[in-house]
């Protein structure tokens, strides 16, 4: 897990002590943020991301010499308009649950030729290094922008991962007590000027969800909604939430079927 400075406190921390904060009407302050954000959309730097996402798509690499042209990501081989909105889902050539980052290692291993270590290897990006699973998820999810989500819970396994994914949202454990709820579990709560959704109501999770993968301004970076699980975890000093992992994908199954109806704006752009 990556080092945590003291110094750093984290959002649940700090929401957790926020009592003051509660059920108050936006700022000015707020609203301006929200005028900045979308005085940016227009030139979201994400379609750099995105661009270079469609071009490795096609791209012959790995072992195989192959591209991702046939890579079936729950609409059909080959089909990207419109397959984030389905995801996560149950693949019965893997017999799991996947969103989209574990579905594209999929596709990477036997499409590619790629061993899954190899496939997994480097999944966050960040100054000076730009990784190929943060430009494919940038291109994947553009391609359903402005679609309604419209995950299903039709097979037994994916009931059973929307069942996991809400018992740990709910779980509250670590050296503070803390579970995402504690950060997205009650209306009104934020930590300075950022507002922090209350996942437990539908129209919240459709407008939290729909907004990820984004471009992250202070980081000048793409972030994947895997990378924002994993980040939420290292603020709730919990272990490192492991890339793909089973967890994480039953967490994202469990957000994104409470988003369904939800309107895809992704990548969107974040402070």
């Amino acid at each position: 897990m990556n080092p945590i400075h003291r110094a750093a406190i984290p959002f649940c921390f700090a929401a957790a002590f926020a009592a003051g904060a509660l059920a108050q009407q936006p700022s000015d302050a707020v609203k301006e943020i929200e005028k900045y954000r979308d005085a940016l959309e227009e030139g979201n730097p994400a379609e750099l991301w995105e661009a270079r996402g469609e071009a490795l798509w096609r791209e012959a690499r790995g072992p195989k010499h192959a591209t991702l042209e046939k890579c079936d990501l729950g609409l059909g081989p080959g089909v990207v308009k419109g397959a984030y909105t389905v995801l996560p889902k149950y693949f019965a050539d893997t017999d799991k649950v996947e969103d989209l980052e574990s579905r594209l290692v999929t596709c990477m291993v036997a499409l590619q030729g790629y061993t899954p270590e190899q496939a997994k290897k480097d999944p966050f990006g960040g100054p000076g290094k730009k990784v190929p699973m943060d430009a494919l998820v940038a291109y994947v999810t553009s391609e359903s922008r402005g679609m309604p989500m419209r995950v299903t819970l039709s097979n037994p396994k994916e009931k059973q991962a929307y069942e996991i994914g809400k018992a740990i949202f709910f779980h509250r454990s670590g050296p503070h007590d803390f579970g995402c709820t504690t950060c997205h579990g009650a209306d009104g709560m934020r930590i300075r000027l950022q507002e922090l959704p209350n996942l437990t109501r539908t129209e919240d999770a459709k407008r939290a969800y729909t907004t990820w993968p984004a471009y992250r301004v202070s980081q000048g970076e793409v972030r994947s909604f895997q990378w924002r699980l994993n980040d939420c975890f290292r603020q709730q000093r919990m272990p490192e939430l492991v890339f793909v992992s089973p967890a994480s994908i039953a967490l994202t199954m469990y957000l994104a079927y409470n988003a369904n109806g939800g309107v895809l704006n992704a990548p969107a752009i974040k402070r």
